[in-house]
């Protein structure tokens, strides 16, 4: 029988593929970065081979890095689902749903009720995570990022149609209206951290074919739910996500600028952490935020 490489090896090796970082791969394990850094050489040396390509920024995986990464999704997802399994079963029935903290805020907080009433024996039990956070383990995951790049099957939610938004207090004070308004006198709310995993202002003025204004006053947040808040508060105008934010543009609490919008690859996608083999809660209430969708 061929001798296993260190568990620990393999999990720092994991978390590291997974998240892309080795600073989320520490934070996920609760480790100092060295110590993961440590752990995936001791691996490769055990192995033979090198499962990172360290020549270039960003490193990026290797062939045989990709097919142990494939190997472990297998692998430990089967240990997830037994323990999930175990633990529901002294539980009772729980579906733990794991999104980030953005989506929880805007979208499904204001559908928990319906929720809970589509499914009464069910307790729902939410994880969210900021940017930059490590993603916590749910029976049910929901994602911000490109296509393809989680593992499993996934649904995509929402739509990807980009537009700005704005409280009325906010352009009434500027003396402005949703049909009439200058970004150059308005302050950008921004999410400077996350501009490579999503739209910010200068991207979304570029695909939106609009000059993005010189000089133009901005406030930055590593929060989208902080960012919203503040544009309900009339402290800017925000980017919002088609199908987050519908209940503030329904109840009027904020405003869609007219004018061009833009769109983007990037959106929120959910799967089920088991895929075909999740349990019917999981399945039905995967299925149900589907249907709820915008």
């Amino acid at each position: 029988m061929e001798r296993l490489p260190s568990f620990s090896g393999l999990t720092a090796f994991y978390a590291a593929a997974r998240h892309g970082t080795l600073t989320a791969a520490a934070q996920e394990l609760n480790v100092s970065q060295p110590a993961v850094s440590r752990r995936i050489a001791a691996l490769e040396a055990d192995l033979g081979c090198a499962l990172f390509d360290r020549s270039r920024k960003p490193v990026r995986m290797t062939p045989q890095g990709k097919d142990l990464l494939q190997a472990l999704h297998s692998g430990f997802g089967q240990i997830e689902a037994s323990v999930a399994r175990l633990r529901q079963s002294a539980q009772g029935r729980v579906v733990t749903v794991s999104a980030p903290a953005g989506f929880v805020a805007f979208w499904l907080i204001p559908r928990l009720g319906a929720l809970e009433n589509a499914f009464p024996g069910v307790t729902i039990r939410i994880l969210s995570q900021e940017y930059g956070e490590a993603i916590r383990p749910g029976d049910l995951l929901i994602r911000f990022g490109l296509p393809g790049a989680g593992a499993g099957q996934e649904l995509r939610l929402l739509g990807d149609e980009v537009f700005p938004v704005a409280s009325p207090l906010y352009l009434s004070r500027l003396g402005m209206a949703a049909d009439g308004y200058d970004f150059a006198r308005m302050t950008l709310l921004t999410m400077e951290a996350a501009r490579s995993q999503w739209h910010d202002w200068p991207s979304w003025f570029q695909e939106a074919g609009l000059p993005m204004p010189p000089g133009a006053r901005a406030l930055d947040f590593n929060s989208y739910a902080m960012l919203v808040n503040a544009a309900l508060a009339g402290q800017g105008v925000c980017l919002a996500w088609g199908g987050v934010l519908d209940s503030f543009l329904d109840t009027g609490a904020l405003v869609r600028l007219e004018g061009p919008g833009a769109s983007s690859a990037h959106g929120y996608f959910a799967s089920a952490r088991d895929g075909l083999a999740a349990g019917r809660d999981v399945r039905e209430i995967l299925a149900w935020i589907a249907e709820k969708e915008g």
